[in-house]
């Protein structure tokens, strides 16, 4: 199985570890992959809010991975208001990151697509010869979307996001709260961006 579901606690985001040696998201303790510590070479941030990077020094220090994250989140890393973190008691981590993303590049198979609206540098990792999508807090696998009312969200361009992700064929969706759907991935999407128009529009 090429993605490992590591299911995030409380207010946490789930994480993934894909083909061993990426970590999608960083709201998970080391422990929690301590498995993949020696393998894992890229941490790919799906957004900036603090319950996806809560423990990234100390995986980024377990691992020695790379940090990556879309150049319009990146500030969130450092800016306690883009992060939510006071929404928690936290600060940012105060990370810079070592590779910034723009949508488009494809990092150990899984390509990288910037679908923002939920924040402005919201990204999905795509594997298009699995069918697989990581989706952050895009869209769940209930066929529900991530809120657009933090700062930088924004129903219309979250509307958008949905609809190119219509477009790809999924079969494995895993998202950034709740359970994975290990099929039918795209019947949730099509779900999604539906209410958002219907619902919203």
């Amino acid at each position: 199985m090429a993605v490992k579901f590591i299911p995030g606690r409380g207010m946490y985001a789930n994480a993934y570890v894909a083909r061993g040696t990426v970590l999608v998201d960083a709201g998970v303790t080391p422990m929690a992959i301590e498995a993949h510590r020696n393998t894992i070479t890229h941490i790919i941030l799906t957004h900036c809010h603090f319950d996806h990077i809560a423990y990234l020094p100390a995986l980024q220090k377990m691992t020695g991975a790379k940090i990556c994250i879309h150049e319009a989140d990146a500030e969130g890393l450092i800016n306690d208001n883009l992060s939510l973190a006071m929404h928690f008691g936290e600060h940012s981590p105060g990370i810079i990151p070592d590779i910034i993303l723009h949508g488009g590049e494809v990092i150990e198979g899984y390509e990288i697509i910037h679908t923002p609206g939920h924040t402005p540098g919201s990204i999905c990792l795509y594997d298009r010869g699995s069918a697989e999508l990581i989706s952050g807090d895009t869209v769940f696998s209930d066929g529900a979307f991530g809120r657009y009312d933090f700062p930088g969200g924004s129903r219309s361009v979250l509307s958008d996001s949905l609809q190119k992700l219509t477009q790809l064929k999924v079969g494995g969706l895993y998202p950034g709260h709740g359970i994975p759907a290990r099929e039918n991935g795209e019947r949730f999407i099509k779900a999604a961006a539906a209410l958002i128009q219907s619902a919203y529009g």
